[in-house]
């Protein structure tokens, strides 16, 4: 279930309103030189671009895991700390108040087109570090879950079940982005609910993990 919940934050990351609208924008940097034929190209420079970002996250994950496990005699604080803190950015999600932290972002050089895979896997570490304060509301839901769970390993896993899930709409973006416009219209029209909905869900996760109800699941399933 935790593998699971990770993996819907990464997905509700890809649809925040910093993320979604700069969609059609990193489509264009991974576009081998315009040219529409080439959709593997572009498709390969995507893929380099998710596992840029990805392993900055797993990184994180293990970090915040490492951090829980020595913490795991106090593992009743730290649930109780970690589930307020997920509670708190629920609460910044549906508006309720503003994190000023949570709503800058460090934005990549427009006039950088990464035409190799590297290039784009180089792209996407810029686009972690610079874009986590965006993302942060639901990757740092991640890393307190992780932090609970007292095992690297755990962590390992739960960050990449996050990545697959941001990064998964980023690979079919890069060839159905025309396809893709009407739904992006009705997201960013509904933005107000999702969020909403997206805020509960977060909040609903935080009591979860305050109760220890997620770390007993782990124990069970481990």
């Amino acid at each position: 279930m935790t593998y699971l919940i990770t993996f819907l934050e990464g997905l509700i990351s890809f649809i925040s309103p910093c993320v979604l609208p700069m969609i059609p924008v990193y489509i264009l940097y991974f576009s081998a030189d315009n040219d529409n034929t080439k959709k593997h190209k572009t498709l390969i420079n995507a893929f380099g671009f998710v596992l840029g970002f990805s392993i900055i996250f797993i990184l994180l994950g293990v970090f915040a895991s490492s951090v829980g496990s020595l913490l795991v005699k106090y593992q009743n604080i730290v649930n109780i700390v970690t589930g307020l803190i997920v509670i708190i950015l629920g609460m910044h999600y549906m508006g309720l108040f503003k994190i000023k932290f949570l709503e800058k972002t460090v934005k990549a050089d427009t006039q950088v087109k990464p035409k190799t895979f590297w290039g784009a896997l180089l792209f996407g570490t810029v686009f972690s570090i610079g874009w986590t304060p965006c993302t942060g509301v639901f990757l740092g839901s991640a890393m307190m879950l992780a932090s609970t769970q007292g095992s690297v390993l755990y962590g390992f896993l739960l960050l990449l079940c996050y990545s697959i899930g941001f990064g998964i709409p980023f690979l079919l973006c890069a060839v159905l982005i025309d396809t893709l416009k009407s739904t992006f219209d009705f997201i960013k029209r509904n933005y107000k609910t999702i969020n909403t909905i997206s805020g509960i869900f977060l909040m609903v996760i935080g009591v979860l993990m305050m109760s220890g109800i997620f770390t007993r699941l782990s124990s069970l399933l481990g």
